[in-house]
């Protein structure tokens, strides 16, 4: 009887997990589609299989979108940000697990407040403020606002992982002669790199994606990413879909193949964070 309640289970399960993976995949097998058809063929049969085969759709995007810049600049920009990120709140959320922090409480609720903010609330006044500085235009002044917006996230998370580390280590390591920044360095940060290889991946993610900060601070032909100069594709009165679905699909490939390269090390990463401090 348990043998044919846990086949029935395992058959669910794995009609469930069929059906999850139909609804995940279809919108890129249905961008796959359209991005090999010319426009008219996508408006008249958006479903059917390409017929003839236009390759010149990538072409035409890679160069319309000017992804041979933008894509530098969004590489630089999501670069630029997981390195002053994962730098920065490494340090922090060590410090917050580790030593006495008598504001813990009023720190985490800022950190909390902060996390849950939008943006729009101190964009106008952070675009002067920028302004001012002259910083528009400026793909490292981009990171900085990045690295502010995705701080709080990643201290919350990396503080997780510095808490689950047993604190024998760092006695044992001090024991030995080793300084506190030795211990920081060659204890702890090997110990929680699948957290700070998980804080990396998800903040690389939305540098990459993010639009609304990058089109506001980054209006040079120049200067703007690849988000962006897929945006600039769609025309006001007349756009190439194929064109379209093409840029499309050269944004989202590197992405998807990002992702599923290192998933294994993410879903660790985040069952890792899990523990509570």
């Amino acid at each position: 009887m348990r043998m044919v309640e846990s086949r029935a289970t395992l058959t669910v399960s794995y009609i469930v997990l069929g059906i999850g993976a139909f609804i995940a995949l279809f919108p890129i097998a249905l961008l796959v589609l359209n991005a090999l058809k010319p426009a008219a063929q996508i408006v008249q049969s958006p479903l059917s299989l390409p017929n003839p085969i236009r390759w010149e759709n990538f072409t035409n995007a890679w160069t319309h979108a000017k992804f041979s810049k933008t894509f530098v600049n969004s590489l630089l920009l999501s670069g630029t940000t997981i390195v002053l990120v994962c730098t920065t709140c490494s340090l922090s959320a060590y410090v917050l697990a580790r030593k006495k922090v008598a504001s813990w409480k009023i720190w985490t609720f800022y950190l909390l407040a902060t996390t849950t903010a939008p943006i729009q609330l101190y964009i106008f006044p952070l675009y002067f403020g920028f302004a001012k500085l002259g910083l528009i235009n400026n793909v490292f002044g981009v990171a900085l606002i990045y690295t502010a917006l995705y701080s709080p996230f990643a201290v919350m998370l990396l503080r997780t992982y510095f808490i689950a580390v047993p604190k024998e280590l760092e006695e044992a390591a001090l024991i030995d002669g080793a300084t506190s920044w030795q211990v920081f360095s060659k204890v702890m940060l090997p110990i929680v790199s699948p957290g700070i290889l998980t804080v990396a991946l998800i903040i690389g993610l939305n540098s990459w994606n993010e639009f609304l900060i990058a089109t506001t601070f980054l209006q040079k032909a120049d200067k703007v990413t690849a988000v962006i100069g897929f945006y600039l594709l769609s025309g006001q009165y007349s756009s190439d879909w194929g064109e379209i679905m093409a840029a499309a699909l050269i944004i989202v490939v590197p992405v998807v193949v990002l992702f599923v390269a290192m998933q294994k090390r993410f879903i660790e990463g985040m069952a890792g964070g899990s523990v509570k401090g």
